[in-house]
Order: C-alpha cells, then sequence, then structure tokens
C-alpha cells in the first residue's frame, strides 16, 4: 500500500537519550508550562491530521455489512489507510461501514478491503499488492472504517495509517502501529499498545492478571482509572514529565533519569510504560488535566 504507515520508532528512540524524568508530580511552573505548549501543539496537529485524513476524494464507494459473533470472538482490523471508528455495543451484532475515495474510478479498483467472517472471528484488512498480479502503487486511496461490534470481544487493530478510536470492550485490547492518536473509552482485561505515533488516552474499567502493556509512543500518554488501584508500576525512558493522580504511590528503590519502579496501593497487577516521547499521567476518572 503506497501509505503504509511508518512509524518513528527510531526517532523516538533517539530522543530518550539525554531526558531525564520528572519527579512524580513535582515539575516546577517552566516545566509545567513547556509541557502545556507540547500538548496544545498535538492536539492542534491531531485535529490538522483529522481533517485531512477523513476528506473525500472526489470518487467514492461504500460498503455496509452486518454479522452476528459470538461472545469472546477475535476482531481484527489491520492494514488501513485512513481512519478506524469501533464503537460497542451489548448486543451480539457487529455492523461494518466502510468508505474508500479516490481521484477517478479506475483507482477505486486498487487497495480494496477485504472482510472475512465466522461466529467467531470478524477480520476488516487492506488488500496487500501481492495479492494480486499488479501493483497499487501511485494509485492515491483514502479509507475510513467504522465498526459496532460487541463489548464481548477481542480486539486487535494494527497497521493504521489514522487516528483510531475504540469504545468500551471487555476483553483484551492489542492496538499497535497506528499512526495517529488512540482514544480507548474503556477497557477491561489484558491491555497492549504498542508503536504509536500520537497521543494514547486509555480508561481502564479494571486490571486484570495480565495488567497494561504501552509502549513505542511518540507522543502523551494517559492513562485514567475508573476504580480503586493496586498495581505494580515499572517506567523506563520517557522523554517527558510523569504525573500520577491517584492515592497511594511508594517509589520501590531509587529514581534516575531513565527508570523507576512504584507501587500503587498495595501492589499487583503490572503496569508497564517505556519509550514513551511525551508526558505521562495517570489520573481517576473524573480528575482534570
Amino acid at each position: 500500500m503506497k501509505n503504509r504507515i511508518l512509524v518513528l520508532f527510531v526517532v523516538v528512540a533517539m530522543a530518550f537519550v539525554a531526558a531525564p524524568i520528572r519527579s512524580l508530580g513535582n515539575q516546577s511552573d517552566r516545566e509545567k508550562q513547556r509541557e502545556t505548549r507540547r500538548e496544545a501543539r498535538e492536539q492542534h496537529e491531531d485535529r490538522d491530521n483529522d481533517s485531512q485524513s477523513e476528506r473525500d476524494l472526489p470518487e467514492r464507494d461504500e460498503i455496509n455489512q452486518t454479522f452476528e459473533l459470538s461472545s469472546g470472538a477475535r476482531v481484527e482490523v489491520s492494514g488501513i489507510n485512513g481512519t478506524v471508528d469501533i464503537e460497542t455495543s451489548n448486543s451480539n451484532s457487529a455492523e461494518v461501514h466502510i468508505v474508500r475515495s479516490a481521484n477517478n474510478r479506475a483507482d477505486l479498483e486498487y487497495h480494496k478491503i477485504i472482510i472475512e467472517q465466522a461466529p467467531n472471528r470478524l477480520v476488516v484488512r487492506g488488500e496487500k499488492d501481492n495479492e494480486r498480479k499488479w501493483s497499487g502503487r501511485g494509485h492515491e486511496l483514502r479509507q475510513r472504517v467504522t465498526m459496532r461490534i460487541p463489548r464481548q470481544v477481542d480486539l486487535t487493530a494494527s497497521g493504521i495509517n489514522g487516528r483510531a478510536t475504540v469504545g468500551s470492550i471487555d476483553g483484551p485490547v492489542k492496538l499497535s502501529g497506528i499512526n495517529g492518536k488512540v482514544d480507548v473509552a474503556q477497557a477491561r482485561g489484558y491491555t497492549d499498545i504498542s508503536g504509536i505515533n500520537g497521543r494514547v488516552s486509555v480508561t481502564i474499567a479494571g486490571l486484570g492478571e495480565r495488567g497494561i502493556h504501552v509502549s513505542g509512543i511518540n507522543g502523551g500518554v494517559e492513562l485514567k482509572f475508573a476504580e480503586d488501584l493496586n498495581a505494580d508500576l515499572d517506567v523506563s525512558g520517557v522523554n517527558g514529565a510523569v504525573n500520577t493522580d491517584v492515592s497511594n504511590v511508594t517509589i520501590q528503590g531509587k529514581l534516575d533519569r531513565s527508570n523507576f519502579r512504584a507501587k500503587i496501593g498495595s501492589g499487583g497487577s503490572p503496569i508497564s510504560i517505556s519509550a514513551v516521547n511525551g508526558r505521562v499521567r495517570l489520573s481517576r476518572v473524573g480528575a482534570s488535566g
């Protein structure tokens, strides 16, 4: 695909080298102002990117399909050159709405989106050039994927060249290789987010045994917790302030410029945050920014 996502791992890694981690919750006024300006700039860039990726080209086609999924089914979305919005509901129905647009009708023959479905699995993926004898290079297409799926699923999304929003999920959530901001309304269970070129915001309804893993993020990270938290926190390689607006945080060992560990409450499930080029904030739902 022409616009295959290139997440900026190298840029992120280089930015980590000389950046100290700020003390938990103890920023100077100058640092706070710097972080505020940085976040305002990121939000402005997000709006510009969203506006561009959501603007359809002159020619377009659409797909609208509805399926039935069993509880705990696996839902996979990958290889999309555009935005992905996933809403959730308490039903067993999955609705898929796709808009593809191009500069001319002929280009719509390229980069199609394939849908594969079974009762325990739903796959929505962008077609690869090597799946046909021709190459789609040189043909600009934009794709917008909107889905409504059951809450009780195992969700995986990867290779998205645009922002991704996800509703309330009661199963595992794995998001990777996304070139845009990521917003998860509510996750419950294991959550793994990596390789994101944009800001990340996730509301955690409950921590499962496997906890939360966040890594390789070129933007700020905010984890908002909907309940009292007992967890073991491991942070490393953050180029920005680290703030915890949750109670009972105890640093374990020595705080240094590259990593630290802390116990939240009585400790428990792991929260691992690493290689983040931006501010990290852990807060309670409803806390002001």
